[in-house]
C-alpha cells in the first residue's frame, strides 16, 4: 500500500471536476492539485507551448512525490500525452478513458466531441475512438469560450449568455444526430446543465473528469499502489494566480468549499 499522494493538474480549476470525483471514489486518499490560474486557458495556445507548460506542471508535482498523475486537462492529454507517458510513474489522461466510455454508450454509433480549439484541433478523440471501433461517426466541435465562462462564474443553467454560446456551438452536433457528446475538457460538466437542455434529454453526455478518475482507481488498484489508511486523505491545492472569483469556481467544480491548503507558487521557477 501507498500513502504518497495523487498528482492532479490542469489550466485552470476546471480539473476540480476530476478531484471531486476522485474525493467520492477514493476517499480516503491525499492529493495534490496544481491548477495553472495563471496562464488559463492552455486550449488556444500553440502545441510547443502546451507542451512546455505541460511539463512544467507535471515536473511539479514528480518533485513532491505523487504515486501518479492525472492530467485532468482535456488539452494536454490530448496534445502532449506523450509527456506524462514518459514519467517515472503512472499516468492517467482524461483522453483514453472517455473514448472508451463514449465507445460503449453511444448505440447509434454517433459520437459527438467538444473541447478546447487546441484538443479539436489534434483530432486526439477522433483517432482514439476510430481506433476503438472503425464503424464510428464523428462530429467534433471546438467551443473556446466554454472556458472563460466558467472560470469567471457564468456557470448557472439560467445564464443567457452561457446559453447563447452554446446554442451556437452545439447546433452542428444536434444536426449530425449525435447520441452520446464528449465532454471533451473538465471544465465542461460545470455548465452540463446547459449542454443537457441544449442537446435534449436522448443525448447522453460523457464526463471525461469522472472517467480519467475511474481510470486513476482501476489503475492504482492493480498496480497495488492503493492507500491502506481509512482516516480519509489529506488534500493541498497549488494555483498560479488567485482571482477574486477563485472559491466561488472552485466550490462549483468541488461542489464544496476547498479542503485542505492552498497556495500560490510561481510555476515557471519552482
Amino acid at each position: 500500500m501507498d500513502r504518497r499522494p495523487i498528482g492532479v493538474f490542469d489550466s485552470g480549476l476546471g480539473g476540480l471536476t476530476a478531484v471531486r470525483q476522485l474525493l467520492r471514489i477514493l476517499p480516503n486518499e491525499d492529493i495534490l492539485y496544481f491548477g495553472d490560474t495563471g496562464r488559463v486557458p492552455y486550449g488556444n495556445r500553440g502545441r510547443d507551448t502546451i507542451i512546455r507548460y505541460a511539463r512544467q506542471d507535471m515536473r511539479f508535482l514528480v518533485r513532491h512525490d505523487v504515486k501518479a498523475v492525472l492530467a485532468a486537462c482535456g488539452t494536454v492529454s490530448s496534445v502532449a500525452h506523450d509527456v506524462g507517458d514518459a514519467l517515472p510513474i503512472p499516468f492517467i489522461d482524461v483522453l483514453r478513458p472517455t473514448a472508451k466510455a463514449a465507445a460503449r454508450a453511444s448505440k447509434n454509433r454517433r459520437i459527438g466531441v467538444i473541447g478546447t480549439s487546441a484538443t479539436i484541433a489534434s483530432g486526439s478523440y477522433r483517432r482514439e475512438l476510430l481506433r476503438l471501433d472503425p464503424a464510428l461517426t464523428v462530429a467534433e466541435q471546438a467551443c473556446p469560450l466554454f472556458v472563460p465562462l466558467v472560470e469567471n462564474g457564468f456557470v448557472s443553467p439560467e445564464e443567457p449568455v452561457t446559453r447563447l454560446v452554446a446554442e451556437r456551438y452545439l447546433a452542428p452536433l444536434r444536426e449530425a444526430g449525435v447520441d452520446t457528446l464528449i465532454l471533451g475538457c473538465t471544465h465542461f460538466p460545470i455548465i452540463s446543465g446547459t449542454i443537457q437542455a441544449v442537446m435534449g434529454p436522448g443525448v447522453t453526455l460523457i464526463d471525461s473528469g469522472r472517467e480519467a478518475a475511474e481510470e486513476c482507481r482501476r489503475l492504482l488498484a492493480a498496480s497495488g499502489l492503493l492507500t491502506d489508511s481509512a482516516s480519509g486523505g489529506k488534500h493541498r491545492f497549488f494555483v498560479s494566480d488567485m482571482t477574486e472569483s477563485f472559491y466561488g469556481v472552485a466550490a462549483l467544480c468541488l461542489g464544496r468549499e476547498v479542503p485542505g491548503e492552498l497556495e500560490k507558487i510561481d510555476i515557471e521557477t519552482v
